[in-house]
């Protein structure tokens, strides 16, 4: 039995992790083995690749194309050792973003040529594709306000960008969704958490 793969896209504050927790625990209830990681991440690696991009403290230190490289990096240790045998095993694995978010973050956000951003996420991902991508679409600006009141002010390294760098992930995301309209969910950030549960649910569901 082969296992199914589901990554959750957004720009800072959307409330992704209130809803993929919300999901692996409905899943859960009606008995399927879940795996909940996320990028950067996931694994020992993957957690210090995650520390090191997201210091403020390094905000003048990392070069554009060190960023994607690190992020890449981080996500073929998470394939290799984590997503790839959960899905193995038949689990299903919620992945708090993937290369989604290089395409729209580094492609878009850093203006790093696509052919080279396309080319190293095919060496780093392989066939290896989500089932279902849920993108929690959010205004910018409301975005990084909600993460701010959420880290007591504090923002990390990228929260730290400025608004058009955000406002160009959101138009990102909205034009991948576009192109694959099969695989996204798209959803209003600003509905209550209860709304946008139930949507994710009631898409969910019928992918078993």
């Amino acid at each position: 039995m082969n296992g199914y793969f589901i990554t959750f896209e957004g720009s800072e504050g959307c409330g992704k992790t209130t809803q993929i927790e919300a999901l692996a625990k409905a899943l859960e209830a009606q008995g399927k083995t879940v795996l909940i990681t996320r990028e950067p991440g996931g694994t020992l690696i993957g957690e210090k690749i995650r520390n090191l991009l997201q210091d403020p403290s390094h905000k003048n230190d990392i070069s554009d194309m060190t960023e994607l490289l690190l992020f890449s990096a981080s996500r073929a240790e998470l394939i290799t050792s984590r997503i790839q045998p959960a899905l193995a095993r038949g689990e299903i694995v919620i992945c708090d973003r993937f290369y989604d978010s290089t395409f729209v973050y580094q492609g878009l956000g850093r203006a790093i040529d696509m052919n080279i951003v396309e080319q190293l996420n095919q060496i780093t991902v392989g066939t290896l594709k989500p089932d279902l991508t849920i993108l929690l679409d959010l205004d910018a600006k409301i975005g990084i306000e909600r993460a701010k009141s959420r880290q007591s002010g504090e923002l990390d390294r990228i929260e730290n960008e400025s608004l058009a760098f955000f406002e160009a992930v959101r138009n990102g995301y909205l034009e991948l969704a576009k192109k694959e309209p099969e695989r996204f969910k798209t959803i209003d950030g600003l509905l209550s958490v209860d709304a946008i549960k139930k949507i994710i649910w009631d898409t969910v569901v019928n992918q078993f």
